[in-house]
């Protein structure tokens, strides 16, 4: 596997990032496992979904986030699920969690976003794990790329479990206004469901067309990270993307 660029600044100002997109099955499963894969990844920015919303979630959550010398930027239960860990690179400008309309007997959804500074680039962040129900989850794409729009960000990522392949509507919406990262710059493997056999492509990170995508994939043979810890840590499989966003 060619090796994915590591976080740096280039001469320019133009930060080059590491964005993770990782569905961890409210750490339910093996956190141990489920920390040395993201601390491998060298993430500096994590979009995570399903992460823990009941009981004491956010100090689950808090946990997470040290064990992989990281810090909860936005987002958990006051987002229905989607939240957003950054590294020590970040500057954060802004965040909010956004409910969605819900259905009613339906899983609350919702987006985690922020508005952050890495270096000399300003960068809108989305996190999100759409419905199950196809139209609902089409009008969800819809609302993420308003959601976007409205950041008043040049540059921005968004990310998540789409519970879609590349083939659906909401991804082809989502990959018409957006760059699909894993589309644009192949790198690791493809497919992210289920962690134990993956048949699947369903977890994404999008880019807006300004930025220079680099490489995206799922992290396999990345070292640091096992096959092993990859099937215990959750039931998908992590989406690795390296970035170069333009400085303002």
């Amino acid at each position: 596997m060619t090796q994915l660029p590591n976080s740096r600044t280039e001469p320019d100002g133009s930060p080059i990032i590491r964005v993770l997109s990782y569905n961890i099955r409210s750490m339910r499963d093996d956190t141990d496992a489920l920390a040395r894969v993201i601390t491998a990844c060298a993430p500096d920015l994590v979009l995570v979904q399903e992460s823990p919303i009941f009981f004491r979630w956010r100090k689950q959550l808090a946990r997470l986030a040290s064990a992989t010398d990281l810090v909860i930027l936005t987002g958990g239960g006051t987002a229905a699920g989607p939240a957003v860990l950054c590294s020590l690179r970040a500057t954060v400008e802004h965040t909010e969690d956004v409910l969605l309309p819900r259905t009613p007997g339906r899983h609350r959804r919702g987006f985690a976003t922020a508005v952050v500074r890495f270096a000399g680039a300003r960068l809108g962040v989305l996190g999100c794990h759409l419905s199950l129900h196809a139209g609902e989850r089409y009008e969800q794409g819809g609302m993420l790329l308003d959601r976007l729009a409205g950041m008043g960000v040049e540059h921005a990522v968004a990310g998540g479990d789409l519970n879609e392949r590349p083939g659906g509507p909401t991804f082809r919406r989502l990959a018409g206004a957006l760059l699909d990262c894993r589309a644009t710059a192949p790198w690791g493997a493809e497919l992210t469901f289920p962690a134990a056999a993956p048949d699947r492509r369903i977890d994404a990170v999008f880019a807006t067309k300004g930025i220079e995508v680099l490489g995206c994939g799922v992290p396999l043979g990345l070292p640091g990270i096992s096959e092993a810890d990859l099937r215990a840590a959750t039931d998908h499989l992590p989406v690795l993307a390296a970035l170069r966003v333009p400085a303002a």
